[in-house]
């Protein structure tokens, strides 16, 4: 069977990564202005984006315009209608390119993504839990008040996965709505809900900590296989991740195991110039000494920190870059074609199924879903979206 996730411990770099030197046979070619999208000016994905476009600027002539956008669907769009080179993305990026959940639209469907690269910072993305219940595991929520967050299903997903890492569902915890992010920390303070899902570092988490009730992390046992299996079979996006920053008094000195996935998610469509794509990635790593340290998170474009066997294939001329610096395996390539077959079959299954499909929205949504499933099992894949 095609497999979608590879074993929970992230595949190791050759040593040699750290002492293989840039292979000078392709300059860097880029053109004299990029587009962007990115989130919203107060984000660090913003900040990433204005101190990579600032190095672009300086190092290459390259000017990068930056289009800020509020939601998935307002950074993803231009990037669909061709308006702009590159998404620095969130996770939506993954539900895009698998046509699920907000894409799971007539107007949407699965996405020819391609990754360029991806930041991983010393942050976790993880479920803050008021620190006067004394959850220590996922599994310690059984019975208690869990935030969902309407209309945000990268967070909700998020919550899902860390609940089933308990062997837990939202049938074993009390759901408690909200109609926004920060509402739900609002109520957590308020002592109206017990947890929502955030990153460790968002000035949310700061809030609740230094409340009355505090604040704690579940530990995620990175030698627990069957938790992990359970987790990653609800977003096969999580990675185990040691946290070393965020609120509650998490640091490098006191580490949290817990969990991650990359922000931002640097995505362009399938047909990206090759020299744009090997000329951004090229100039990002011989020339991270120049942005690392400009914007939040930005330490996070090392080399050592990008997963090569992830969720969503990478661009063509992304693989000839990692294969002339020698650290492109065999494995990451039978990956790398499986991920790339994934994707052509949905394309070719949403294409078939949008020429028929029903008008009803509801109607539309499990017919897709259905066609979308039967697809992926019949060629040996796990639909995990079901």
């Amino acid at each position: 069977m095609h497999q979608l996730t590879r074993p929970l411990a992230m595949a190791a770099l050759p040593l040699s990564i750290f002492c293989a030197s840039i292979s000078q046979a392709n300059d860097v070619e880029l053109p004299g202005t990029m587009a962007w999208t990115a989130y919203g000016t107060g984000s660090s994905g913003y900040a990433q984006a204005v101190a990579i476009g600032n190095m672009l600027q300086s190092s290459y002539g390259t000017s990068v315009r930056i289009l800020p956008g509020d939601n998935d669907v307002s950074r993803m769009t231009p990037l669909k209608q061709g308006r702009v080179d590159l998404c620095a993305c969130g996770i939506a990026s993954y539900y895009g390119a698998e046509g699920v959940l907000m894409f799971a639209h007539p107007d949407w469907g699965p996405q020819p993504l391609r990754v360029i690269t991806t930041s991983t910072a010393t942050f976790g993305l993880s479920l803050a839990v008021a620190g006067d219940l004394d959850v220590k595991t996922p599994a310690d929520l059984k019975g208690k008040r869990v935030a969902y967050i309407r209309g945000d299903d990268a967070l909700n997903k998020g919550t899902e996965a860390y609940l089933a890492f308990g062997g837990l569902t939202w049938d074993d915890v009390e759901r408690v709505d909200y109609p926004g992010y920060s509402r739900s920390f609002d109520g957590i303070i308020a002592g109206n809900v017990d947890a929502s899902f955030t990153t460790t570092v968002t000035p949310p988490a700061q809030q609740l900590a230094s409340s009355p009730r505090g604040i704690t992390w579940p530990v995620l046992d990175p030698d627990d296989a069957d938790g992990w299996e359970r987790m990653m079979a609800v977003a096969p996006y999580f990675r185990p991740h040691e946290v070393t920053s965020g609120a509650g008094g998490i640091s490098a000195d006191n580490p949290v195991p817990s969990a991650s996935y990359p922000y931002p998610i640097v995505v362009a469509n399938q047909d990206l110039d090759d020299k744009v794509a090997y000329g951004l990635l090229k100039a990002l790593q011989d020339n991270y000494d120049d942005y690392k340290d400009s914007a939040p998170g930005a330490v996070g474009y090392a080399l050592e920190y990008q997963d090569l066997q992830w969720v969503i294939p990478f661009h063509d001329a992304v693989v000839e870059y990692y294969e002339e610096i020698g650290v492109w395996t065999d494995e990451m390539q039978a990956h790398q074609d499986s991920l790339v077959e994934r994707q052509g079959l949905l394309l070719e299954t949403w294409n078939g199924f949008i020429a028929d499909a029903p008008s009803d929205e509801d109607e539309f949504l499990n017919a897709w879903m259905q066609a979308r499933a039967e697809a992926l099992t019949g060629a040996g894949f796990d639909p995990i979206f079901e």
